[in-house]
């Protein structure tokens, strides 16, 4: 009963309460739509992953471990010279010391590294501070955990969270772990100095942890700056940093993910990691070795790659006249349709992908609260493939009037 019981609530959750349809949300709603785009042949900016290959030397180092290899089980969590090439990156981009062999372990993508974290804090019962807008497993990790979410809302345009209404929330539930997605997806947010420690020092003050999801952690956009939370005074204990290679070297598919956190905390990852997957792929992490070693000069570029593809991507939206909440981070812009009279966000995504041939992913499927009005694209393509899918967002209106009048 206790297992079934569990299903039926992960099914409830994972969608806001006035859109539960449980034929149409029993699957990840962002890969359903990667599926409607296949179908249909519309340009994908639904599921976040690269149309462009990912660096050469990458490249060539993938080829040399595939004959080469190793070939069999590396040390479960993590090869030593992949956790030794990550602690150093790590410590010069986080601005603390990382340890190989007593702060690191080294998961099957992101994905695991959050799940592997929600096993080892959460217990079941124990309260989870998620905020909304929020990415779509964070509510399916916390409820496979038997832990029960607590939605504390981001409000657009900026998604700031209120403070009150997050101490209130501590205060009332006292909760074991508290989710942040730094920089932000969906909504492209880059947490401020100041909102990083106001949620350190709730955690100080109530003993919880905070899991950080950091994938985005080098697609920044000037002004603003990632901060990893672990960095602040009293947090490295208490917050456990996931990350992934898959974003900042555009491999997706390669499913090397990382974890970060104190020695007594590892310690217990590795345990639930040991049992989840046993280990991350042995001859892709050797290749990975070479990304890990690029020099700053790599992260600066990328910067500017996605900085470039954001302002095009955007100009379009301009050109389209739809509004839309400027990324800090990540690259994901969330673009509000409220002005065509939608009442079904996914048919609205559907019927976009079918009729204009651009897929997104309905807004509600990342929300608690009741939102229809907003859907997400993403922007990591190639610049004439966000052209080609500019060039068909002009045509919305046009197409979106004769719908209506049809």
């Amino acid at each position: 009963m206790g297992e079934l019981r569990n299903q039926i609530t992960l099914r409830e959750l994972l969608v806001p309460e006035t859109s539960r349809r449980t034929s149409h949300f029993t699957e990840s709603i962002i890969r359903r739509m990667t599926r409607v785009a296949n179908d249909c042949a519309a340009i994908n900016l639904s599921q976040g992953f690269p149309d462009f290959d990912p660096p050469e030397a990458l490249l060539v180092a993938a080829e040399l471990a595939g004959r080469q290899g190793p070939h069999q089980y590396a040390v479960t969590w993590g090869a030593a010279n992949f956790r030794q090439a990550f602690a150093r990156k790590q410590s010069r981009f986080m601005g603390i010391p990382v340890d190989s062999e007593t702060n690191v372990v080294v998961t099957c993508g992101s994905t695991e590294a959050m799940m592997a974290a929600m096993m080892t804090a959460c217990n079941p019962g124990d309260k989870v501070v998620i905020f909304s807008p929020f990415y779509e497993n964070y509510t399916a990790d916390t409820i496979l955990t038997g832990s029960i979410p607590l939605y504390v809302p981001l409000r657009p345009p900026d998604f700031s969270f209120d403070p009150d209404e997050l101490r209130k929330a501590f205060e009332q539930h006292r909760p074991k772990a508290l989710i942040l997605c730094n920089p932000g997806n969906p909504t492209g947010k880059v947490f401020s100095q100041g909102e990083l420690e106001i949620i350190a020092g709730l955690a100080i003050e109530f003993d919880t942890f905070v899991i950080t999801d950091e994938v985005y952690e080098h697609i920044v956009y000037a002004p603003h700056t990632h901060r990893s939370i672990a960095a602040l005074p009293g947090m490295f204990e208490r917050t456990i940093t996931c990350s992934s290679l898959s974003k900042t070297y555009s491999i997706t598919g390669w499913r090397l993910g990382t974890v970060v956190a104190a020695p007594r905390v590892i310690d217990a990852i590795r345990k639930v990691h040991d049992f989840l997957t046993v280990g991350a792929a042995a001859p892709l992490q050797e290749a990975a070795v070479t990304a890990l070693e690029f020099p700053d000069s790599y992260y600066d570029a990328l910067q500017a790659s996605y900085t470039e593809k954001r302002d095009i991507f955007l100009g379009w939206l301009d050109q389209a006249g739809l509004s839309y909440t400027r990324p800090q981070g990540a690259y994901y812009v969330m673009v509000d349709v409220g002005e065509f009279g939608i009442s079904d966000d996914l048919l609205f995504c559907e019927w976009l992908a079918r009729t204009v041939g651009v897929a997104a992913v309905p807004g509600s499927s990342f929300f608690r609260e009741p939102v229809h009005n907003l859907i997400r694209f993403h922007f990591a393509k190639q610049v004439a493939t966000l052209n080609a899918a500019g060039a068909r967002l002009l045509t919305l209106r046009a197409q979106a009037k004769q719908y209506s009048n049809g």
